[in-house]
């Protein structure tokens, strides 16, 4: 597991590094589109890169939030002429169902087009909210520009965290002692919820 883990960081910082901020927008975008790559590992591997100077802080935060602007748009078009039928149908091959819509249709009908703004600050619910904002109909420029505004931060403080525990790792002896103890525990505790949430998820989509 140590070994899975550690190749999908190094490809993470690796597609980045090579890549720069066009790897952070590649990475984000997979991530708005509904695919398992979640912006809390991206995000402060990017910080990570900012703290060793290949990149700025506001640069991984605007192209992060790019990214969520280009990822959306399938997410927008599939929940716009695909309807709910379709989501319920294909979402399950990234493991959307019922339930996420429900959550993220509720969100949209409370707070209208708001509720892309205020969702992308949301964990979860960021990456589900671009459906019912389709299937709504929602003015795309409008769409797009409250995708980017609510991105932003929540890229910003990722990027953020990342880099002060880059520089931390870099200066810092003690932490480095700290985090090699804990870094089995770590990986079996982030492939158990992983692994949780997708035996939830199967066992949804069977009742359903």
């Amino acid at each position: 597991m140590h070994d899975i883990v550690g190749h999908i960081a190094g490809w993470i910082v690796s597609v980045i590094s090579d890549l720069g901020y066009g790897g952070v927008a590649l990475l984000m975008g997979i991530e708005s589109a509904c695919i398992p790559l979640p912006s809390e590992v991206i995000m402060p591997f990017a910080g990570y890169l900012v703290s060793t100077g290949q990149l700025s802080l506001i640069g991984v935060a605007t192209a992060g939030a790019i990214g969520c602007n280009l990822g959306s748009i399938p997410a927008y078009y599939a929940g716009q002429y695909g309807g709910r039928a379709f989501i319920l149908r294909w979402g399950r091959l990234v493991l959307i169902g019922a339930d996420e819509l429900d959550r993220a249709e509720a969100f949209f009908q409370r707070f209208g087009s708001l509720a892309v703004l205020i969702g992308r600050l949301l964990p979860l619910i960021r990456s589900f909210i671009a459906f019912p904002a389709g299937m709504a109909r929602m003015n795309q420029w409008k769409f797009h520009l409250y995708t980017f505004i609510g991105s932003w931060p929540w890229c910003f403080v990722l990027a953020l965290i990342g880099k002060h525990l880059g520089a931390a790792w870099d200066h810092d002896p003690q932490l480095q002692a700290v985090m090699h103890k804990l870094d089995a525990a770590v990986v079996i505790a982030g492939v158990a919820a992983v692994a949780v949430f997708i035996w939830h998820r199967v066992r949804a989509m069977r009742r359903e």
